[in-house]
């Protein structure tokens, strides 16, 4: 096999969540790199009787056809017709292709798909006194410009859950996908504060209930300036818990990004903890280890593990991560440490949200306790 197959479980009484992480061989062809991904993805799949709830592809933009080919040749039946985010980085280490993420469950229940203006874009999971939301990839070209489509996405996103009954208030993880992150991440901030603040997430009197999320310089592979995946937990409500602050860092509203450290919510198969997009930042808000990529490195994970233990989880718990990479030599500077860690890594080449960051880690955990 050409690909490193990381397969995370989780099982209560009622489901079985199973969180794949599919990483290539970089001595493999392109061709034989994505066949096999697929392949170990739907031998999983399958054998386990698991539906996807969420599913992301990560390459270069040439890349990514031979990855969707290769999905569809592998998947027949599993391919319920709501697409996987597609996103673009750069070339690293590991070739065009940087790797796959899915989380699926297995349940007496299947998701149902949801559409939105004849458009399927996520599903929903329906289980006895709950109920989970997941939208990827959303995104809306018919602004030239990118705060303009962001706006768009972000209504669209509205959309998608009120006619479901639903609103932000149930959303306690996003992922923002952000082409050129660099030239526009403030307008970026300001679209969605003015989102959160018009849906009662932030402002006077509020509870501040910002999701945990993720800002990235990815591009969707529409060619979009932007794009979004949530994970909303429609029923029970109010079984959120947000991590503003740690020990480690202030709240990143301090400094113009309105998301939470970590939240913590019910999942099918347990509780799930989501750790937002973490770097080398301390307390202040200010950059730390400039232009030491080492530094940054242990600073990010030194800051991911205070996260963790806040929310009462461990790296032992963790199920899905992705590291951010600037360039291939922060990879290269990356790779004694990721070898060192039994983390379910990808890792991805792209630029993060300040010109001095270097490295960026996003997690997933289910604690077992």
């Amino acid at each position: 096999m050409t690909v490193h197959l990381d397969i995370r479980s989780v099982e209560s009484a009622s489901a079985t969540e199973f969180y794949i992480s599919a990483a290539p061989d970089p001595k493999a062809p392109l061709q034989d790199q994505a066949q096999d991904i697929f392949a170990g993805i739907s031998d999983v799949l399958r054998s386990q009787k698991a539906h996807i709830l969420q599913e992301r592809l990560f390459s270069t933009e040439p890349a990514m056809e031979t990855l969707c080919q290769a999905r569809s040749a592998a998947y027949g039946d599993l391919d319920d017709g709501v697409a996987p985010a597609l996103l673009v980085g750069k070339e690293g280490l590991s070739g065009p292709i940087a790797g796959v993420q899915v989380h699926a469950v297995s349940s007496k229940n299947k998701p149902e798909v949801i559409g939105l203006k004849g458009d399927l874009v996520g599903r929903i999971l329906r289980m006895p006194g709950r109920a989970y939301l997941t939208l990827s990839g959303i995104s809306d070209l018919h602004d030239s410009q990118a705060p303009g489509q962001a706006k768009a996405m972000m209504k669209k996103v509205e959309a998608a859950l009120r006619q479901l009954g639903a609103d932000f208030l149930s959303v306690p993880r996003t992922w923002m996908w952000l082409k050129d992150i660099l030239d526009w991440y403030d307008d970026f901030n300001a679209v969605r504060t003015n989102f959160f603040v018009e849906w009662g997430l932030l402002g006077k009197g509020t509870r501040e209930t910002m999701p945990a999320s993720t800002g990235i310089g990815l591009g969707p592979a529409d060619g979009g300036h932007c794009a979004m995946d949530i994970m909303a937990v429609l029923e029970p409500t109010d079984c959120t818990q947000y991590l503003l602050t740690t020990g480690k860092q202030h709240s990143a509203f301090d400094y113009g990004s309105a998301f939470s450290r970590a939240a913590r919510s019910a999942m099918p198969a347990g509780d799930a903890v989501w750790v937002s997009g973490t770097a080398s930042i301390n307390a202040d808000g200010v950059t730390t280890h400039i232009d030491d990529a080492a530094g940054q490195i242990d600073a990010t994970i030194e800051n991911v593990r205070a996260v963790l233990a806040e929310m009462d989880a461990d790296e032992k718990d963790l199920v899905q991560v992705i590291a951010y990479c600037k360039t291939t030599d922060v990879e290269k500077e990356f790779e004694a440490t990721r070898k060192a860690l039994n983390w379910p890594w990808i890792t991805v080449i792209c630029d993060v949200c300040r010109p001095d960051l270097l490295f960026e880690i996003e997690a997933t955990a289910m604690p077992k306790n």
